[in-house]
């Protein structure tokens, strides 16, 4: 679904955002109620630019605006795989704004990430899985990682994560596998604005992605070795 086609359904044709290049932005009116709107489209590569760009508005929302909830509207294709940016420090970009959304957090803000289009490695870790919780739609494509990509990096062979996929949601791309892991708490599905209202009242600041992959069937240990952790601390 293309970004003015989602904002329009959720917000009305005066929604009142804006797009510059790949960087969405703007304040709007839900039920009365006005949200800080920031998000890329275009499949967009993060970079230092678009880093810092997304980190300064969740900044200015804190130090402006106490308590304002916080919408994420995510398509990306990962990180930009340039030398200027490596050096220039992207990975410190990137690890700047994953720590502004979670002060965001920390501060009261309702922070809820959608990925409406795309969500791919290092864009996605450091916007949507940081949120309080992070929807899809449907049709949304989720991946960290390709299974040649990691079969190099495991040393183990492509046939044999192939088959690991079939069974088990880790292994696995998509939407639904993302779901049953936890990480991707709900689809929109049906009226976008109902789907947006509930999880702004769902927002409670726990982190339930072990648990719910847990429930789900899809991260089956992940839960439980944290509170054996936390009890041993």
């Amino acid at each position: 679904m293309k970004w003015n086609t989602l904002v329009t359904q959720l917000f009305g044709p005066f929604h009142g955002m804006r797009e510059a290049g790949d960087f969405l932005q703007g304040e709007v009116l839900f039920e009365g109620e006005l949200l800080t709107v920031i998000g890329t489209t275009n499949h967009a590569s993060i970079g230092v630019r678009l880093a810092l760009a997304q980190a300064r508005v969740v900044l200015d929302t804190i130090s402006q605006h106490p308590g304002r909830p916080i919408l994420l509207l995510i398509d990306t294709q990962g990180q930009q795989l340039r030398r200027r940016d490596e050096l220039l420090g992207i990975n410190r970009a990137m690890a700047h704004l994953g720590m502004c959304i979670d002060l965001a957090r920390r501060n009261g803000h309702r922070v809820i990430g959608l990925v409406y289009d795309q969500a791919l490695s290092g864009g996605f870790i450091t916007s949507g899985l940081i949120a309080d919780a992070c929807d899809a739609l449907p049709e949304a494509e989720i991946r960290v990682m390709r299974i040649p990509a990691m079969a190099r990096v495991t040393k183990l062979p492509e046939a044999m994560l192939t088959e690991l996929s079939e069974s088990n949601p880790v292994f696995a791309p998509g939407v639904g596998n993302y779901v049953a892991m936890g990480g991707v708490r709900a689809l929109w599905e049906g009226n976008l604005q109902e789907a947006l209202r509930a999880a702004l009242s769902e927002a409670t600041g726990e982190d339930r992605r072990a648990k719910d992959g847990a429930l789900r069937g899809g991260r089956k240990l992940a839960a439980d070795v944290a509170q054996r952790v936390l009890d041993a601390a």
